[in-house]
């Protein structure tokens, strides 16, 4: 199959020949250096140079046309050419544009604006930066974000949460094009399956955005922008494989519906059936997985560009983990361990501009999520479906000033087969159903030059918990055309489903309980950002520093450690406390060298009152004190071939014990995952790359005896206990345990090889 899809993308890549007609050449430079991969377009078509800057359009036909060139660094360039009947060969000089900071976002407010514009710091990740490390999915890609690690909760069923400054997964909301579509159920999947040939980028702030986007956006917000179908190419391809046997396939294509509705489809594939046992405790390192989804997107066009689209996505995974010798007919059974788990996704998401002479938007999304899983014998089945819907309006009350209006309605429908959906005075199932209506407005206020001024609040309603506000403040202030310095202040909430965001719970022989009616959590968060820009001719640096500081209170921590068969849930009797900094520095030399290095120190702790009233200070599990990242990139034009090394270094962090005789290290040890890849350019419609993941080949196995408590008995059937419950130690199990998978903080896979291949064509 592997080698019938490369055959096939080879001949795309070579059959994309050009038709009859007059042919137009040139050659791309800025000064005497050619400028490698610019986007060329001449009327309706358009090609990428080669790494020697140069060009070929064939098919045009005589009068005169618009030629437009773009490159990332350089002014855009527009040319009126003539075409009579020969080919033309045409020089283009570009001239360099200082635009570090000059990419436009939207998360922060809510509002399309130059990044340097922006009163919030925004971080803005590109495809090309995620190919620097090509990952099956989203979800892995963001292991070389500074300040963000995705952590895997479970060593059977390798679920996991994207966790930002050191918060735990469920403090990050996840959106694509700005509409919450993942949350709570979705929370460990939203991150999978999304195609990467449509990602236009990804946008991603730090801190509470809860004054905007409400519940869940209290640490921090990821938001996946897709391509827009105009611009987005015809054809687009990339497949993968990896020495393990992992097998990645990513497609997309743009065509049209009629004279006024352009639609873009996208399909991303992943498999991976090889099980396998390299640290010898009969468990599969790697989840097995076989994933499909399908992205629809669909935009019309309309008068005075107004924006109307529409897209959908379709989402299935059959994955599973456990002994060696299973397989679905011990699924549910109590003799073989397995966790298998099967997810159905759909998701619909529109925004549409009013046709009126105001800016009034209408955007809205729907999810249907449904899981099936058992973990040894437990089953889990759970089902959530929630709609969105706001409306936005965009405008300009008073002289320097620009506001933002919205309106805001969630409804949540969530049933499980636990406790959790089950009256028990009645002996009936009842759904969790609740409508959360919200109202927020926003005003940016440009107190004089360089000066700028937002604020905001928010206010949502909860059935259950009552009227919520959240309060923001940002401050800009740039310093010169190269400094900026921004001061963001505000408050978050969230309301807690543990059911749905901690089912990793349910896996191992831990059983949840909550010990008193548990409050929303809030937060209130301060945020220091520096920026400081350099640019000459042969070389360009950014630095970016931030500083911040988050207060919880009725904080909801799991308990690992009363008790080793259960996990606690009660409101926080104290506070817990996220404070650190963190510095990007990015520095490119000669258009050839291209180098992102990160480092974040945090410190996030927890403060409870001991017996006599006086708080304590205890870290939490899973949490590092200081993290870096790496990215170092060189090209050789000429050649067409571009080195890739990335890396990230994590510092120790408290890891989950199940007793005082529990042999395992209380700590992780100091790891890095490292990855090198060599990437050739054939032409611009083709290149292939190659590499080596996992440069170390370092795993967890190293510093520990076991990683899986009791992997032998994961029923406990040899498992004793006394009249309290608590497990009895015996010369079958001396150290006091139960079967247990938590103890897990780094993937398990060891040093694997990959080759790929990229087909575009415009």
């Amino acid at each position: 199959m592997v080698r019938q899809i490369f055959i096939l993308l080879f001949i795309l890549a070579a059959g994309a020949a050009g038709a009859q007609g007059v042919v137009l050449r040139g050659t791309v430079r800025a000064g005497a250096q050619p400028v490698s991969f610019a986007s060329v377009r001449a009327g309706s078509k358009s090609v990428t140079a080669d790494s020697l800057g140069q060009f070929t359009i064939d098919g045009l036909k005589d009068g005169v046309i618009t030629v437009r060139v773009t490159a990332a660094g350089f002014k855009p360039l527009s040319l009126q050419i003539t075409i009579a009947g020969s080919d033309v060969a045409v020089p283009v000089e570009l001239e360099k544009e200082e635009q570090l900071l000059e990419d436009i976002v939207v998360t922060g407010t809510m509002k399309a604006v130059r990044r340097s514009e922006s009163p919030v710091a925004v971080e803005i990740y590109t495809p090309q930066f995620f190919k620097k490390n090509p990952s099956p999915s989203l979800f892995e890609a963001l292991q070389h974000v500074n300040g963000v690690r995705p952590q895997l909760n479970c060593n059977v069923c390798n679920t996991g949460d994207i966790h930002i400054n050191g918060l735990e997964g469920p403090y990050t909301m996840i959106t694509i094009d700005g509409m919450p579509i993942v949350s709570s159920l979705a929370s460990v999947y939203g991150l999978f399956g999304i195609p990467t040939q449509l990602i236009d980028r990804v946008e991603i702030v730090k801190g509470p955005a809860s004054g905007l986007y409400g519940s869940e956006a209290v640490g921090g917000l990821i938001n996946i922008i897709t391509r827009s179908p105009e611009t987005a190419p015809a054809l687009t391809a990339d497949i993968m494989a990896t020495s393990w046997g992992e097998f990645t396939a990513d497609a997309g294509t743009r065509f049209r519906l009629g004279k006024k509705a352009v639609n873009l489809v996208g399909i991303n594939y992943f498999n991976y059936q090889n099980p396998l046992d390299r640290n010898g405790d009969n468990f599969t390192d790697v989840t097995l997985q076989h994933r499909i989804s399908v992205f629809n997107k669909l935009s019309l066009s309309r008068r005075n560009d107004r924006v109307a689209t529409l897209a959908a996505r379709w989402f299935y995974e059959d994955r599973w983990g456990g002994e060696m010798q299973w397989n679905k007919r011990f699924r549910g059974t109590d003799s073989v361990y397995g966790e298998s788990i099967y997810t159905s996704r759909q998701e619909l998401i529109g925004n549409y501009q009013l046709p009126v002479p105001e800016k009034i938007f209408l955007a809205f999304s729907a999810t249907a999520h449904r899981q099936n899983s058992y973990y040894g014998d437990v089953l889990y089945t759970g089902d959530q479906k929630i709609l969105f819907g706001q409306l936005l309006w965009d405008r300009s009350f008073f002289p320097h000033h620009n506001s933002l209006i919205g309106l805001a309605a969630r409804y949540n429908y969530y049933d499980d087969n636990s406790t959790a959906t089950f009256d028990v005075t009645t002996n009936t199932n009842r759904p969790d159903r609740y409508v959360i209506p919200g109202l927020f407005i926003q005003d940016e206020w440009t107190v004089k030059t360089g000066h700028l001024l937002l604020t905001g609040l928010r206010y949502d309603y909860h059935p259950a918990h009552g009227s919520i506000l959240t309060p923001r403040v940002a401050y800009k202030w740039s310093l010169s055309d190269k400094q900026v310095l921004r001061l963001n202040a505000g408050t978050g909430f969230r309301v807690v489903n543990l059911f749905t965001e901690e089912h990793a719970a349910l896996t191992g022989a831990r059983t949840v309980e909550v010990t008193e009616t548990l409050k929303p959590e809030r937060s209130y968060n301060v945020n220091l950002n520096y920026t400081h820009r350099w640019q000459s001719k042969k070389r360009s640096v950014l630095l970016d520093a931030s500083t911040w500081f988050s207060y919880f209170n009725n904080q909801i921590i799991p308990d690992y450690d009363s008790d080793p068969n259960k996990i606690i849930y009660n409101n926080l009797d104290g506070y817990s406390a996220s404070k650190g900094i963190t510095l990007n520095l990015e520095w490119n030399a000669a258009n050839r060298l291209k180098t992102l290095a990160g480092i974040t120190l945090q410190d996030v702790a927890k403060y409870e009152k001991d017996q006599a009233g006086k708080l304590y200070k205890k870290e939490l599990v899973l949490t590092e004190k200081w993290s870096g990242t790496w990215s170092i990139s060189y090209t050789f034009p000429a050649a067409g071939v571009t080195l890739d090394y990335t890396g990230n270094i994590y510092g120790p962090m408290r890891l989950p014990l199940l007793s005082p005789l529990d042999p395992r290290p209380a700590a992780s040890p100091v790891w890095s995952l490292q990855n090198l890849q060599v990437t050739r350019r054939f032409s611009t419609r083709l290149e292939v790359y190659a590499g080596i993941k996992n440069l170390l080949n370092w795993t967890p196995a190293r510093s520990a005896p076991f990683l899986i408590a009791r992997a032998d008995d994961p029923f406990d059937k040899k498992v004793q206990y006394d009249a309290a419950g608590n497990v009895q130690v015996t010369p079958g199990n001396p150290y006091g345990l139960t079967f247990d998978p938590s103890y897990v903080y780094a993937p398990n896979q060891e040093r694997r090889f990959f080759l790929g291949m990229r087909v575009s064509v415009k």
